[in-house]
């Protein structure tokens, strides 16, 4: 695999634009530069309701979709509350997510080392390994649709994914709850957009994902002073990502309009939410997929305390198309496969030859 291998702690996103799927105009740096961000300790991430959603009718669907359209519309991020999760699963998490990675060796968990299986590379990065552009200090693991037993498969083995087998059930459960908000996410966000609201319900039933697990260890105090970041800045290539909120801090997100940086703080059983490249696809640019990244939080937490957070990304599978939504007019983009376009956007992190050319 073709790699860059020059991981530079001063690197900046315009340094790898040729990857982009999407327009991508501004510049940033992947991970926090110490004396050169600007930050906006005003702006407030918008809190949308879910409960409408469920308990309000068409006229609180019609409001959530409004809510939740807008918050993407103007910044790609909200924070969801009312979502009907069982919260006790995320609070439980924290604990499995730190055993994932301490109670197994490194030689038992290399065994596991990332690969392409589809478009998505899954499976265990060690620190600093994340990405072949930027030492990231967080171990990271990926599990896809294809590591979890839903359907009792004969040929599933639960020790080809998971160091600990007894990992899947508890994790399986984490990811049927999130699914249940897909498609309402889904539906609300195309009928903000005046898009029939269940074009996407087949494709995104039984679909493609992929549940990070990311384990921050304490950073050292070499580490601290290298400047390199906990997570680099980067933008999401799928529809949109579900995070339970993490418990400590880190997480900044870009503000296009300002060209600041918004600490973000969800509260506690909140589920923050953002869309990625391929939303941003097949919306017409109008939901952007916005850049994030995971710093030093203010109370310098970073330097004792570990971090651990469980995104879920949510893609359509490899053979399926992009395209331009119906009804949005004057398209941008041309249709494009799944796995091309997802393959394209990630060999900025893993190599050019991580790339597969489909077409229909």
């Amino acid at each position: 695999m073709t790699s860059q291998k020059n991981p530079d702690v001063t690197a900046v996103n315009q340094d790898f634009t040729k990857y982009d799927q999407v327009k991508k105009q501004h510049t940033y740096h992947l991970a926090e530069a110490d004396g050169e961000e600007l930050f906006d300790e005003e702006f407030q991430i918008k809190t949308c309701d879910m409960s409408q959603f469920w308990d309000g009718g068409d006229a609180g669907k019609a409001q959530f979709a409004e809510d939740l359209g807008s918050a993407m519309r103007e910044i790609g991020f909200a924070v969801l509350v009312g979502h009907g999760v069982d919260t006790s699963l995320y609070d439980a998490a924290e604990q499995r997510i730190i055993d994932v990675f301490t109670k197994s060796s490194l030689e038992a968990k290399l065994r596991y080392r990332a690969e392409r299986f589809g478009s998505v590379s899954q499976g265990y990065f060690p620190i600093k390994e994340t990405s072949d552009i930027h030492p990231d200090l967080v171990e990271g693991w990926v599990f896809c649709r294809r590591a979890f037993d839903f359907d009792g498969r004969d040929d599933y083995q639960a020790g080809d994914f998971w160091p600990n087998p007894e990992d899947e059930p508890f994790f399986r459960e984490i990811v049927l709850a999130n699914e249940k908000l897909i498609l309402p996410i889904t539906q609300s966000i195309f009928q903000y957009l005046g898009v029939p609201t269940r074009y996407y319900d087949d494709r995104l039933t039984d679909t493609n994902f992929g549940l990070r697990l990311n384990y921050y260890p304490p950073m050292s105090e070499d580490d601290d002073r290298s400047g390199a970041g906990r997570l680099l800045g980067h933008e999401d290539v799928d529809l949109f990502t579900v995070l339970p909120a993490p418990r400590v801090q880190g997480l900044q997100v870009w503000n296009q309009a300002n060209g600041k940086w918004i600490r973000l703080h969800a509260p506690p059983g909140s589920i923050i939410l953002n869309t990625g490249d391929y939303m941003q696809r097949i919306t017409n640019d109008i939901l952007p997929s916005t850049t994030h990244r995971v710093g030093k939080p203010q109370d310098g937490s970073h330097l004792s305390t570990i971090r651990v957070s469980i995104p879920m990304a949510v893609y359509v599978w490899e053979n399926e198309t992009l395209e331009v939504l119906p009804g949005l007019q004057n398209p941008k983009y041309e249709p494009i496969k799944a796995i091309t376009f997802h393959t394209r956007s990630t060999s900025k992190f893993y190599g050019d030859d991580y790339a597969v050319e489909v077409k229909d």
